[in-house]
């Protein structure tokens, strides 16, 4: 006899994996000044010392592009991401994503929904919003606090994990991955990602997302946590 089983819907959400990929804006810049977000950016800019927005992406990447039209899914295949449609979002979380998510100065915003965000459990709004709150609860703990006070200085692999098992929970580092650019003769952090599973509940709920997510291997050992302008 045959056993229908059922999934509920939140049990169903509570298995879904994301990655969340916040830069280290400084060192992106280093490697593309020409950028308008890196053109304009000042060491006293929000971005200067807090981690920025990449993106959210729902796991597996295969799931990328849900029910987007092949044209679109071509412009930004082709790096036309102006072309591409404004996210349907209210006003005060654009001004919001505009200081937190730079990248939005050259269509990163506009790129991430279509690629990743319709495959997101939730509209635009929903979408950014629940990036800005994780990405405010990586801001607000003792991560940014030790790559605020390592600018100039490098940090490793086994420093930056130790940050994360102190805000969000033993064994929360073995979720976050590091990557790093070689820049002259330095090699400098540009990025995290960081396993989640589940959805956020505000940024309160961030720690339990980390702790239910697969481990990851580090990445890069470590680099250089950048300063604003070139080196």
């Amino acid at each position: 006899m045959l056993l229908a089983v059922f999934c509920s819907p939140a049990l169903a959400q509570q298995r879904t994996q994301y990655v969340l990929a916040v830069s280290w804006q400084p060192a992106f810049c280093e490697t593309r000044p020409d950028r308008s977000e890196c053109e304009s950016q000042t060491a006293d800019r929000f971005d200067a010392s807090n981690f920025a927005l990449h993106g959210l992406w729902p796991q597996p990447r295969s799931r990328d592009y849900c029910g987007v039209d092949d044209d679109l899914v071509q412009l930004d295949e082709d790096g036309d991401w102006d072309m591409l449609p404004e996210p349907n979002i209210s006003a005060a979380l654009r001004d919001e994503l505009l200081v937190m998510m730079p990248g939005a100065a050259s269509a990163l915003d506009r790129h991430e929904w279509i690629t990743h965000g319709t495959c997101y459990d939730g509209n635009a709004e929903a979408y950014f919003g629940d990036s800005l709150d994780m990405l405010d609860a990586i801001n607000e703990s003792p991560v940014r606090q030790l790559f605020a006070a390592s600018i100039g200085q490098r940090l490793t692999q086994r420093e930056v994990r130790a940050a994360f098992d102190s805000a969000f929970g033993r064994g929360a580092g073995d979720r976050v991955r590091l990557s790093c650019v070689n820049d002259g003769n330095r090699r400098i952090i540009d990025e995290l990602t960081i396993g989640l599973t589940g959805r956020p509940e505000g940024p309160d709920s961030f720690g339990e997302l980390i702790m239910a997510a697969r481990r990851t291997d580090g990445g890069c050992d470590g680099g250089v946590v950048d300063a604003v302008g070139l080196q």
